[in-house]
């Protein structure tokens, strides 16, 4: 498996993945699948600072990881949003654990301090995969979304990171 930032190229299995997570109603409050093109958007306002990134193997996106800013505001800009979309064919087999541990790497050179998850809280295979990378509950929204009529709590997982200068210097 092969770790590294997405490009345009593989923007068409990024949608196809999300959107498989869609009917499942455990991983997105998107409620319809999106189309290509109104992800060519999103795509565009990721950068360098803020990645996607794709795990592949022989060619095939399996999944991918993407940090986003929490709020366009300059004082939030050491924290970002994580989000892991695992393909149906390799759940479950750590393709979302190393996506997360090589995010979770490189956040110092990002100068990212803080991570945060926001997982649904009957999530509770995502919930255990942040667990396992060390995150840690740091809030709760009870009943804040609403799919299929129930609604559903979002529980805010969050991991402190060290400065980049910490890192240089272990």
């Amino acid at each position: 498996m092969k770790i590294r930032q997405a490009n345009l190229t593989d923007l068409e299995a990024i949608t196809a993945i999300y959107n498989s997570a869609i009917p499942g109603r455990m991983a997105t409050a998107d409620l319809v699948p999106v189309t290509l093109e109104s992800r060519k958007k999103w795509f565009a306002e990721h950068s360098p600072a803020r990645p996607i990134w794709v795990a592949e193997d022989d060619g095939v996106v399996m999944g991918w990881l993407s940090l986003q800013a929490i709020y366009n505001r300059p004082a939030y800009h050491a924290t970002a949003e994580v989000s892991v979309y695992i393909s149906e064919a390799y759940r479950r087999r750590g393709v979302g654990r190393q996506l997360l541990e090589y995010a979770v790497n490189q956040c110092p050179r990002l100068q990212i301090r803080n991570l945060l998850a926001l997982i649904f809280g009957h999530n509770q295979a995502s919930i255990a995969l942040v667990e396992q990378v060390g995150f840690q509950r740091w809030g709760l929204l009870p009943g804040v979304t609403e799919l299929d009529g129930v609604e559903r709590d979002v529980v805010i997982y969050g991991l402190k990171l060290p400065h980049a200068a910490e890192c240089e210097r272990a």
